[in-house]
């Protein structure tokens, strides 16, 4: 079984870049303090490190 990543939302997508609210969607993460666990890609950490402002990544 790979690795997992726990992803949290804590900042909104409104008012953002549209790249930015589809990254987000990518990630599954559509609601603000959604949490959802993801295999720890280097695809996903990339995706992870373009919206690092708005979200924590959680152990």
């Amino acid at each position: 079984m790979a690795a997992q990543i726990k992803v949290r939302l804590v900042k909104s997508g409104i008012g953002r870049d549209k790249y930015f609210t589809q990254v987000l969607k990518g990630l599954k993460l559509t609601r603000l303090h959604k949490c959802v666990e993801l295999p720890d890609t280097p695809e996903i950490r990339g995706m992870i490190n373009k919206v690092s402002h708005m979200v924590v990544v959680e152990n």
